[in-house]
């Protein structure tokens, strides 16, 4: 069952440790990719100091500043693209980074096997944008954390 936005529209926090387990599916050039997600890091809002917008509102983060459920795709290093989903209400910046899965380790790696470009960015994580999460029942306990 893909993840429906109140799933997002919560902190991050609580996002990230759900989002384990779960299925990123990709729909690309007439094939769909689905690989569980391993391993996130959450970025909770304008006071942590790791996030982007830890300075405020920019042009590159201001998709964080949405609800969430939509994707936040930046380039770093001048040669990778990043994989995050916006959590939390309107106006409250925060996200989690999809860092990696069972198949593909590295947020770089996985960016680049799903060939996800700024074209995703600020999109929904939904099947129209071709990227969305599902929820195919498999559970990670807690001390697997």
């Amino acid at each position: 069952m893909r993840l429906k936005k109140s799933f997002f529209v919560r902190p991050a926090l609580l996002v990230a440790k759900e989002l384990l387990g779960k299925y990123l599916v990709r729909r690309y050039g007439g094939k769909e990719i689905s690989l569980m997600i391993t391993e996130v890091e959450a970025y909770a809002g304008p006071n942590d100091k790791a996030s982007h917008a830890s300075r405020g509102r920019t042009e590159r983060n201001k998709v964080m500043f949405d609800e969430g459920g939509r994707w936040y795709v930046y380039f770093t290093y001048g040669m990778h693209w990043m994989l995050n989903v916006v959590t939390g209400p309107q106006n409250y910046p925060a996200a989690v980074l999809i860092r990696g899965t069972d198949k593909v380790q590295g947020p770089a790696r996985l960016t680049k096997h799903l060939k996800i470009d700024k074209r995703l960015n600020a999109r929904l994580a939904d099947t129209k944008s071709g990227l969305w999460i599902e929820d195919r029942g498999f559970k990670i306990k807690s001390s697997e954390i």
